[in-house]
């Protein structure tokens, strides 16, 4: 949606890091992605490539989830995990 219609191809690096050539300069990155979410399989692409590169990576696919699943079921059991695991990963890299 923040990119709109455009074309991937034509994309900046700077508005989509995963559209860089290089990544190698990039800090860590947290990535969590449901095994259901349409998103998945870039996700996976995006997380091996910065691996690739040198990236510190903590790639997190959590089975039988869907993209946003944590906001539309934030008090169940797997909502609430994966909402203290990405808070926990956010407060870490900020320390």
């Amino acid at each position: 949606m923040y990119l709109g219609t455009k074309n991937p191809e034509n994309v900046s690096q700077y508005a989509s890091s995963a559209t860089a050539e290089d990544l190698s300069n990039l800090p860590p990155a947290y990535i969590m992605v449901g095994s259901l979410d349409p998103f998945r399989d870039e996700d996976i692409t995006y997380a091996q490539r910065l691996l690739q590169a040198g990236v510190p990576v903590e790639l997190h696919v959590i089975p039988g989830v869907f993209h946003g699943f944590e906001a539309y079921f934030p008090d169940s059991d797997i909502g609430t995990k994966v909402q203290d695991e990405y808070i926990n990963a956010l407060a870490k890299a900020l320390k």
